[in-house]
């Protein structure tokens, strides 16, 4: 069993999401730091090529916020 603490559909949908967005700042010359700030996800510790910790970041910061409610 993974010791990620949320639901195990909103992490796959935030981590192929999150994939996807570091695929095309990498395609545009970004690093993982450029792809953190785009999310405003804390980029301290983190190397300029650290793809995959930047992408788990990024789902986590994802699954994190709260979703707004509809009328």
């Amino acid at each position: 069993m993974s010791s990620n603490p949320h639901n195990p559909v909103q992490w796959q949908q935030a981590l192929g999401f999150s994939r996807q967005s570091c695929a095309r700042v990498f395609r545009d010359g970004g690093t993982a730091i450029d792809a953190l700030t785009a999310f405003e996800v804390d980029a301290d510790g983190i190397g300029t090529n650290d793809w995959s910790r930047a992408v788990d970041l990024i789902a986590s910061a994802l699954c994190r916020r709260p979703l707004a409610l509809a009328a």
